[in-house]
């Protein structure tokens, strides 16, 4: 081994301060050390008195240099260790961002053999476990941008948490009985909330505060979600500066301190209710926009999907573009067994009405893609046949009930059950429709969580005892490959997407 002198000379001085440190044992080997090295081996400040002879010996009040640096290797060598699984973890979490485009093809960037595409399914074990809340977990939601999931409980607060890091983020309070729903806006500015006290609460992500409270029903309000505004369609948004425009406010109907209409348009959200309604409410204003009564018995779910028209239409094209591939539309199911599917805007028209389930529906769900479609993507671009509409994934609507099957329907020319799948063995209590189209994803009352193929008409994969108790609720992101679900177990979970 050839060192350098600087190396030698370090080498020798650690020596030496390690023999002195070790008493008069090894005293004349460090004298012998240090009359070979002299320039090297210099005496270190202080002295210590040897018991045993009572003679003084030269000994540093120091940790050596040399078992420092012995025992930094192998706390190195785990730290290197640490970082690799790290990295590894993280390759999994990121995979989807350098794996493969948006439509669903996987490419390497190196240009090589393509990488195998992601499924993106669900896989044990959970990522996390999010413990915080009191009581049963009811509710659960994404925000479409952050890492960040929010839950609500029978014990009335939401919890906002870090999905990717498992950390607990904040607690929002202000409702005063059982959270029964949490819908972010399809920007993630703003999360709704509903509850057994009968109001909805509209909260900014941000400042963590509630700046609208609606009430309107007259009992327990089941489920709430944000109806985007056809594409390119403008927003109320939070104003960053309130003297910038001063007359913002009274633009947007009395609003509030800080929001601020951008142009024109409006922005709604749907509510479902116990009193057999669903409201549509204004945000600009706060005031219910108009109230649909066709069910006979209590709403309990509700889904939404938006409009694909583009913003730059004409008004012409837009009435020849009637079909419902073009419309946004929300669906709404209950106790009653029947699913009723509405335009979302204009005069809230019924475009198809869905029956075959035997006990009360208790999800609903479109395809789980971004609320705001872009121009051109595939999710934007309506089928024009009958036969497409028929297999457009964009015309799917899934819904789990408690008689324990999930079925697939389609929407289009006044809609039809395409599929019904028998897997569960108690009451389903979610459904979502994968992103890519191709798959379902169920959770309910036998702690399960089950992937079913649509192209197989088959359950693909199951999660058994997803949670020590009932599963009550989940969400996934349409982008990031994450799954969170809430159960009576008081839990949250987090599951990565393979």
């Amino acid at each position: 081994m050839v060192l350098t002198d600087r190396q030698r000379s370090d080498l020798h001085g650690g020596i030496y301060e390690y023999f002195l440190s070790r008493g008069s044992d090894f005293a004349q080997v460090a004298e012998a050390l240090a009359r070979a090295d002299p320039d090297s081996c210099k005496a270190p400040d202080s002295t210590a008195t040897d018991e045993s002879n009572g003679k003084k010996t030269t000994k540093s009040t120091t940790t050596p240099i040399l078992e420092k640096k012995w025992t930094a290797v192998p706390r190195l060598q785990r730290r290197v260790l640490e970082l690799e699984r790290q990295l590894t973890v993280n390759a999994k979490i990121h995979a989807h961002r350098t794996g493969g485009g948006s439509d669903g093809s996987s490419a390497n960037p190196s240009g090589g053999i393509p990488a195998r595409e992601r499924r993106l399914l669900p896989r044990p074990p959970a990522t996390h476990t999010l413990q915080s809340h009191s009581a049963v977990v009811t509710t659960v939601s994404v925000h479409p941008v952050y890492t960040m999931a929010a839950s609500g409980s029978e014990d009335g607060t939401i919890k906002l948490w870090d999905h990717e890091s498992g950390e607990y983020l904040r607690t929002l309070r202000g409702h005063t009985n059982v959270v029964t729903c949490v819908d972010f806006s399809p920007k993630g500015g703003y999360l709704a909330s509903t509850s057994t006290d009968l109001s909805i609460k509209i909260w900014d992500v941000k400042e963590f505060t509630c700046v609208r409270t609606l009430r309107g029903h007259d009992h327990t309000i089941s489920c709430v979600r944000f109806v985007p505004p056809s594409m390119g369609a403008l927003y109320l948004d939070k104003s960053g500066g309130g003297n910038n425009n001063p007359g913002a406010e009274a633009a947007a109907g009395g609003a509030g301190e800080g929001w601020m209409l951008r142009k024109r348009g409006r922005r709604f959200v749907v509510t479902a209710s116990r009193d057999s309604t669903v409201k549509f409410w204004d945000l600009e204003t706060g005031f219910c926009d108009a109230t649909v009564s066709d069910h006979g018995d209590w709403v309990r779910c509700l889904a939404v999907r938006p409009a694909s028209g583009n913003a730059g239409e004409s008004d012409a094209a837009k009435q020849e573009n009637t079909t419902t591939s073009s419309l946004a539309l929300v669906a709404t199911s209950g106790n009653d067994r029947t699913i009723y599917v509405y335009n979302a805007h204009e005069k809230r028209e019924k475009v198809a009405e869905l029956r075959g389930h035997d006990h009360v529906v208790e999800s609903l769900s479109f395809l789980c893609s971004s609320l705001l479609p872009k121009k051109g993507s595939a999710a934007s671009r309506p089928t024009t046949s009958a036969a497409e509409g028929a297999s457009s994934s964009w015309e799917y609507l899934a819904s789990g009930s408690r008689d324990r099957t999930v079925r697939l329907w389609t929407v289009a020319n006044g809609g039809s059950c395409l599929m019904t799948f028998r897997a569960h063995e108690n009451w389903v209590r979610g459904v979502l429709i994968h992103p890519s189209g191709n798959h379902i994803l169920s959770c309910g009352d036998d702690r399960s969580i089950r992937v079913f193929d649509i192209k197989s008409n088959r359950c693909l994969r199951t999660i058994e005892d997803a949670h020590p108790h009932f599963v009550t609720s989940m969400a996934m992101h349409y982008t990031l490959p994450i799954l969170v679900s809430g159960g009576v177990d008081h839990a949250v979970k987090c599951w990565q997407l393979d």
